[in-house]
């Protein structure tokens, strides 16, 4: 069976975890953004060496790109949406020039992911993030005030989110402005926290796309770049939503074995792809995630492995890599089997990563301190040295 390759998430200079970190922990590759270009402009192949030459220098590859982010205009299909897909298959030309052959990315609209704590303490004293339904529902109906939230939440939820929201505003106001700061806060990577109105704006955009249209503006984009990346040889691989079901009205199009096997239908190509993160896609109990790895084995191209707790309410904290509602043992065994089966290897990080020992006193970015992800990595990869052993 083939090895994991296995890689690290870098955002770049500014990231408080270095490429010396990364080396340091084992990782053979980088997984990284041009998170200093605005989103909607083309990569020009000088700032793709510039990076590569960076990463390169410090003993690591470029491995996969993520993200190339897709702008909202293009999402919508709005304005000059017809001009950003140009631009996007521009850069896919550019990273293909330069040796760069996976790009991951995702159409989620509006927010790139959606917890409510990053600092969920555990019985240990180490923090992960969280994701809590009433939150969100309080968040959605006292903050946000998005016309209608109210209608989205079972009765039980909209009455807790209430109960609940009224005691916070008088006893701890403090806690109100935290969850807030919380869903507001700016991509993984950039320093942006946008405001309140931004985010209403951004929603009020929506109005009129369901699950249906976001899905048609997907395959538009996907017909559209599909040919570039082919052209290029380079591998396109859509994230999984993060949670992968609705949240404040948005549309949801990434989400359930259906979703993957309309993408891969309706735009046929092996550089049409996957990125197979478990920790997603396991915040559904419906979703059979080995069932997924061998229905649509030959498009996965890049692996994230994460675990998560989930309860039956729906709400989920990220959980060690291998304990948690996933069985990670089963993911290995069938994610080496498919390396096997397919003659390749498929780079893999480990996706976030507790705040433990020294870096609980670091500021870093959500999910990704640097001791937490090595210790996921040391245990994936002896995870996979064990089962290959076997």
């Amino acid at each position: 069976m083939h090895s994991l390759y296995q890689t690290m998430r870098w955002y770049g200079p500014k990231d408080p975890v270095s490429l010396s970190n990364i080396l340091q922990a084992g990782a053979q590759g980088v997984v990284t953004s041009l998170h200093q270009i605005e989103t909607g402009q083309i990569w020009s192949i000088e700032d793709i060496l510039q990076r590569k030459k960076m990463i390169e220098s410090a003993g690591l590859t470029w491995t996969v790109v993520e993200s190339l982010p897709v702008h909202e205009n293009i999402k919508t299909k709005t304005k000059n949406y017809k001009k950003l897909i140009e631009n996007y298959k521009r850069s896919i030309e550019n990273l293909g020039k330069c040796g760069i052959h996976i790009v991951c990315y995702n159409f989620m609209p509006v927010l790139d992911w959606v917890r409510t704590d990053l600092s969920f303490e555990l019985e240990d004293g180490s923090k992960a993030l969280k994701f809590e339904i009433v939150d969100i529902a309080i968040f959605d109906i006292f903050i946000l005030k998005r016309e209608g939230a109210v209608s989205d939440y079972s009765p039980k939820v909209a009455n807790e989110a209430t109960s609940r929201y009224h005691q916070l505003k008088q006893n701890n106001p403090k806690e109100i402005e935290r969850l807030m700061n919380t869903i507001l806060l700016g991509f993984p990577g950039s320093e942006e926290q946008q405001t309140l109105k931004e985010l209403r704006d951004k929603i009020e955009n929506y109005r009129c796309i369901d699950k249906k249209v976001l899905a048609d503006n997907l395959n538009t984009f996907l017909r559209e770049v599909i040919p570039a990346a082919e052209k290029s040889n380079v591998s396109l691989a859509i994230h999984p939503d993060d949670p992968p079901f609705p949240v404040f009205g948005l549309p949801r199009v990434v989400s359930t074995s259906n979703d993957f096997e309309r993408i891969l239908s309706n735009t046929k190509s092996i550089r049409n792809g996957i990125t197979f993160c478990t920790g997603s896609l396991a915040a559904r109990k419906d979703n059979d995630l080995i069932q997924i790895i061998k229905k649509y084995a030959q498009f996965i191209h890049f692996l994230h492995l994460r675990n998560i707790k989930r309860d039956k309410e729906g709400n989920f904290y990220e959980s060690g890599h291998l304990s948690g509602s996933v069985s990670m043992k089963d993911m290995m065994q069938e994610l080496l089997i498919l390396q096997k089966r397919k003659n390749i290897t498929i780079p893999i990080r480990p996706d976030h990563g507790h705040q433990i020992l020294d870096d609980l006193d670091k500021q870093t970015y959500p999910g990704y301190t640097a001791i937490g992800r090595l210790k996921g990595l040391a245990e994936l990869r002896g995870l996979a040295l064990g089962l290959q052993n076997t």
